[in-house]
């Protein structure tokens, strides 16, 4: 029985997924929006520290303000739920712990409150769909083993790139095909200097957060979903940053492929980025099969032998739906990290930096994240991006420079900075060793 199908059934006998949103921003208000016409979701509660904000994702998806009750402790938000009311509260953690909702999603976008809200998810036996990668690419995979110890999903979500690209990869690689390189089109144009000030005119018009916009702009966002790609496929960035060319579709293949046949690439099994081919995403694949060259060929797929699988749209929150349906009724992920690190988002001083400087988030004045291989980073004790913010210099960082862990004092009493030590230690103990997590597809042929 197909999803579709299994929804309609639930709808059926008047059981809908029930969703407890966190975070009711442009994504989770979108969400909200998407999925409150439909009998087999119920989006059953919304926690913001703005009650308005959370109350007008409600009232913009139709539901009338008499439906709605705001909740202070988990006996009130049980009372309101037995009584069929939705709920919103300023509390994460106790939109988290209310009994019935099946799927929490996170959509904050703040690592520190993503982490805490998953992993409070996860131990009152919620799915967990986060809407928040810069919290998955630090601390994923120590949310993912909690949630498999606990018998309940940890996924990222469907819709944005790094989704629909390993959708790709999938498909490639069950096909038998190999996988050259995927990766996403990006929608700004690059400007690695981009703060909230810069952008703030730009925002307004869009309707967007500054902040946001410019961690867009300065290419930190790019990084972050492309180190979650890495971490759930095995592909790694060719070279730090990645090559991100201007190209269009016609071009990936040709560019992204390997030196020796004319391509930018030093390796295959790669992630990457290209400007002018947003909003999709995108699969280079190869075949030495000259049967299946020819079939490629008669389907008008080109010459080969490298070919483009290419998508030409992600609908972020709107398809978050997918996801959670998925792991409330197969129990699966639509993309979550393996149990080794790949790849890692790292942080680029911005500017000069002075020591005695506190770093702020992602999109600021401080710094900017690129993708790097994840043995690379941790042999050069480069500081991951999304534990920079509030972390203290010791040390003066020039401009274009990668941050180092023995150059900041770290935000210790962090629950993201915790779990990240968990994790690390986590990594430590597995018996893969990390060279085997990173080989690239087709090594043996392009070294």
């Amino acid at each position: 029985m197909s999803l579709y199908e299994k929804l309609l059934e639930r709808a059926e006998v008047g059981h809908p997924i029930t969703i407890g949103l966190v975070g009711a921003g442009q994504m989770g208000t979108g969400l909200v929006s998407q999925v409150a016409g439909l009998p087999w979701f119920d989006v059953a509660g919304i926690a913001d520290i703005d009650l308005d904000r959370a109350r007008a994702a409600y009232r913009l998806a139709g539901v009338p303000d008499a439906e709605v009750e705001v909740v202070d402790d988990l006996p009130q938000a049980e009372r309101a739920r037995a009584a069929g009311v939705r709920i919103v509260t300023r509390s994460a953690e106790l939109l988290a712990q209310v009994p019935g909702s099946e799927v929490i999603v996170e959509a904050t976008g703040a690592p520190e409150v993503g982490a805490i809200v998953a992993e409070a998810a996860i131990q009152g036996g919620h799915h967990v769909v986060m809407l928040n990668v810069e919290a998955d690419v630090t601390v994923g995979r120590a949310l993912k083993r909690m949630a498999d110890a606990a018998g309940v999903v940890y996924s990222t979500s469907a819709g944005d790139e790094y989704a629909p690209a390993k959708e790709l990869v999938e498909f490639a690689r069950i096909l038998g095909f190999t996988v050259v390189c995927a990766g996403k089109g990006k929608n700004n144009p690059l400007d690695r200097t981009a703060t909230p000030e810069t952008v703030a005119e730009r925002a307004a018009q869009l309707g967007t957060n500054p902040w946001m916009l410019a961690s867009f702009v300065d290419g930190t966002k790019t990084a972050v979903e492309m180190t979650c790609l890495a971490n759930a496929t095995g592909l790694v960035p060719d070279v730090r940053g990645m090559h991100g060319p201007q190209a269009s579709v016609q071009d990936l293949p040709r560019l992204f492929r390997p030196r020796e046949d004319g391509g930018i690439l030093s390796r295959t099994g790669v992630v990457d980025y290209a400007i002018g081919v947003a909003p999709g995403v995108f699969c280079v694949i190869e075949s030495d099969n000259e049967v299946v060259a020819r079939e490629m060929r008669y389907l008008g797929m080109g010459e080969g032998p490298y070919w483009v699988l290419f998508r030409p749209y992600h609908l972020t929150s709107l398809e978050t739906a997918i996801s959670v349906a998925t792991a409330a009724i197969y129990h699966e992920a639509t993309i979550a990290p393996g149990p080794k690190p790949v790849g890692e988002a790292i942080a680029v001083a911005k500017r000069d930096l002075k020591a005695g400087e506190r770093l702020d988030k992602m999109g600021g004045w401080t710094y900017y994240a690129l993708a790097e291989r994840a043995d690379v980073a941790a042999a050069e004790d480069l500081l991951p991006a999304g534990l920079a913010e509030g972390c203290v210099l010791t040390a003066d960082v020039p401009m274009g420079e990668p941050i180092h862990r023995s150059a900041v004092e770290p935000n210790e009493g962090t629950r993201l900075y915790q779990l990240r030590r968990l994790q690390e230690a986590q990594d430590a103990a597995s018996s893969a060793p990390l060279s085997a997590a990173i080989i690239p597809e087709g090594a043996g042929r392009h070294g």
